[in-house]
């Protein structure tokens, strides 16, 4: 089969050059418009279902929404489990399928299994509603909105009301989470001693507001020659406007909601707040569709915002860009992957020129790269699997493998021509298995080529399958780990399989266009010297085989000795250019408190050289993916876009200024991690202890008893 396909290759080498030439330009298309991620897709398919439930305490939330909500959920077809968390009014479900299971199926599924929950709520809790379906990394996009000029509660509603609508509709963004601010409110401050003197019930109040706030349809009066539609317009009013409303009345009196209640314009109660740089603010996260491309969504996202730009100067409205942005990343390891590429090619073609001395047979030799790993990147794409820091680094690693079979291939060949080039010598050809011999001048190129291809076809065969056997056990890992790893060792596999195709196709077809009629060098004299060192050196150990073994085995040996000694993480350190700071008060800390104890802590970190800005959270956002409660945030710090940060001494340095905030509880990570912690386990800590049972006295008494270390 592989006698046949060489010669198909050499007989049609003018169509196998074209068609080569014409996949280097589709495949540099496909790249092009490939997805990007951050990372793989390494999270179980899950759906997070959240329920707000005003007013109602923990143990209230677990019981009256939790429950229920977990019940409905228990029994959905491929659920591998539930977890949840119930807070001061928020109830939070996620279920975790089996891996495999199809998303969107188990969307649907839970989707009905809650809409059969009906009136089993308390009166007041709001429906249980779903997350969006995000991709495992979330972040797209954090920025702040900050501003002398304009009151809070402007700036929130212009964060609601026209930013938010517009970063929606940029195709790929899955949700917009706003923090901080403050949402405008008719409020109704009730006098309990008018209410009394007026005998009426907080009920009679709350009916009357409802009823003038509300819109409904007013239908329309029909006259002799027009209909005249009728419009209500209760979500327009005033404070003023509200107060002058009936709300009963008694012995001919008409009793107004202003004689019973004070009605004023304010500010919704809050559960969490923002700080931008240390300075009260908006802060606005976006989170990406799953399998969306992440860098040409936040580019998008970036586009749409620079068009708000002019409505940001005309309200006063100062903004503070790329608080977070892991796009960044990715175009940091693209950038690097394409300077490895280039530095590791320019290498490549260096070491052949040196040893083959002839650009044309370099040339060769080198189209094998390109060839190869756009043929992985084609094939990864079709399967839609995302171009991400795995892929790309398996990539980057089988550089130096792909052109092994090329410059094997090509040598031979190279060599086969040289001694056809000369009189004196004999070759043998297909017939030296029957004992014949041909003169080197009879036999003509096709034959040399073919021949030779073919003389090296087992070997060449033989070590890209070793090769790529030695990866096969990294797709076969489970869990989290293969989810990592998988990527990275698919892209090697298809490079390295490519490589082989590409040496018995269009190595030999571009062999026989370029060197079929021209003179082929003579080997340089330093490389013949090379190669009589190194049969002088093969000879002299292959006299001492035993010696050889041993030395080998002790080797060996000493290798695994050293194992111990190493150091072992899941992951290598990334250099993402950011860190994630989570806070921790005593719980029952308020809002107020954290927020003055952020500022304090951004302008300790802003006294960091290397640190750009410093964004902070604080307690939840409503349908936000941290359910915390005022007692806990998180800090995104960005660092400088500068290639000689350390970035690891920084980190440390964000330490030591944490360690000046006693009572304080911090961690320091990376994004990936706090990521991996949150979407796999719920918690960001790296040892994480889960204790189940029905009662949550004995419960809180046995997380007592848990050691802290």
């Amino acid at each position: 089969m592989l006698r046949r396909l060489v010669e198909l290759a050499l007989g049609a080498r003018g169509v196998v050059i074209t068609l080569a030439l014409g996949f280097i330009g589709y495949g540099l298309f496909v790249a092009a418009h490939a997805k990007l991620d951050v990372f793989p897709e390494f999270v179980q398919p899950q759906a997070t279902v959240q329920t707000e439930a005003p007013g109602l305490a923990p143990e209230q939330v677990e019981a009256l929404v939790t429950r229920p909500v977990e019940n409905a959920l228990n029994g959905a077809g491929d659920l591998d489990y539930i977890r949840s968390e119930s807070i001061a009014g928020l109830s939070v479900v996620t279920a975790v399928f089996k891996d495999g299971t199809d998303i969107h199926l188990a969307r649907q599924m839970i989707a009905e299994r809650l809409a059969q929950l009906g009136g089993d709520l308390p009166v007041g809790v709001a429906s249980p509603k779903m997350e969006p379906l995000t991709s495992s990394t979330m972040d797209l996009l954090k920025f702040g909105l900050t501003s002398q000029k304009v009151s809070p509660m402007t700036l929130r509603k212009f964060a609601d009301w026209t930013v938010r609508p517009r970063l929606l509709s940029v195709p790929g963004v899955a949700a917009v989470k706003i923090f901080g601010g403050e949402v405008r409110q008719l409020q109704i401050q009730i006098k309990p001693d008018r209410l009394l003197a007026f005998n009426i019930s907080v009920q009679d109040v709350l009916s009357a507001a409802s009823a003038a706030t509300g819109v409904r349809g007013a239908g329309f009066i029909e006259t002799a020659a027009q209909r005249l539609m009728l419009q209500t317009e209760g979500q327009s009013l005033t404070a003023a406007q509200l107060g002058e409303i009936v709300v009963t009345q008694r012995d001919g009196h008409t009793i107004r909601l202003r004689e019973v209640a004070n009605v004023v314009e304010g500010a919704e109660a809050k559960f969490g707040d923002a700080l931008i740089n240390g300075q009260s603010g908006v802060l606005i996260t976006t989170a990406s569709q799953y399998g969306a491309n992440t860098l040409e969504v936040t580019r998008a996202v970036e586009a749409a915002l620079e068009e708000l730009k002019p409505a940001f100067a005309a309200e006063g409205i100062d903004y503070t860009p790329s608080l977070h942005r892991p796009a960044t990343f990715i175009e940091i390891a693209l950038r690097n992957m394409k300077t490895s590429l280039l530095l590791g090619a320019v290498l490549v073609a260096i070491v052949l020129f040196l040893f083959l001395l002839d650009l044309r047979t370099a040339l060769i030799c080198f189209t094998a790269i390109p060839l190869s790993l756009l043929a992985a990147v084609v094939v990864l794409d079709y399967f839609g699997v995302t171009l991400n820091t795995l892929t790309l680094g398996g990539l980057a690693a089988v550089l130096g493998v792909v052109v092994d079979d090329a410059i094997i291939t090509v040598e031979n060949i190279l060599r086969r021509l040289r001694e056809r080039r000369s009189p004196d010598r004999l070759i043998s050809n297909h017939a030296a298995n029957q004992n014949q011999a041909i003169s080197a001048p009879a036999e003509n190129i096709f034959n040399v080529i073919l021949n030779a291809t073919l003389e090296v076809r087992n070997s060449v065969v033989y070590a890209t399958f070793v090769v790529a056997l030695v990866f096969v056990p990294v797709l076969t890992m489970t869990g989290l780990q293969g989810k990592f790893f998988a990527p990275l060792g698919v892209a090697f596999i298809l490079a390295n399989l490519a490589s082989l195709f590409v040496a018995l196709t269009v190595t030999p077809a571009l062999c026989f266009a370029l060197l079929a009629r021209s003179q082929p060098r003579e080997e340089p004299n330093y490389l013949r010297r090379l190669k009589l060192i190194h049969r002088r050196v093969l000879e002299k150990i292959g006299s001492y085989p035993k010696t050889m073994l041993a030395v080998a085995t002790a080797l060996f040996i000493a290798a695994l000795a050293t194992l111990p000694f190493f150091g072992g993480e899941f992951l290598p350190s990334f250099r993402e250019g950011h860190f994630v700071v989570g806070i921790t008060m005593a719980p029952g800390t308020s809002l107020p408190e954290m927020k003055r104890m952020g500022e304090r802590i951004s302008a300790e970190l802003l006294k960091i050289p290397a640190i750009q800005t410093v964004s902070e959270q604080i307690g939840r956002a409503e349908g936000g993916e941290d359910t915390w409660g005022s007692h806990r945030g998180e800090m995104h710090v960005e660092l400088k876009p500068d290639a000689g940060v350390d970035q690891e001494k920084v980190q440390n340095e964000i330490r030591d200024a944490l360690a000046k905030f006693p009572g304080v509880q911090t961690e320091v990570l990376t994004f990936l991690g706090d990521r991996i912690g949150e979407t796999i386990s719920g918690e960001t800590a790296q040892v994480v202890v889960n204790i189940f049972g029905d009662d949550l006295d004995v419960l809180d008494a046995k997380a007592n008893d848990v050691p802290p270390y």
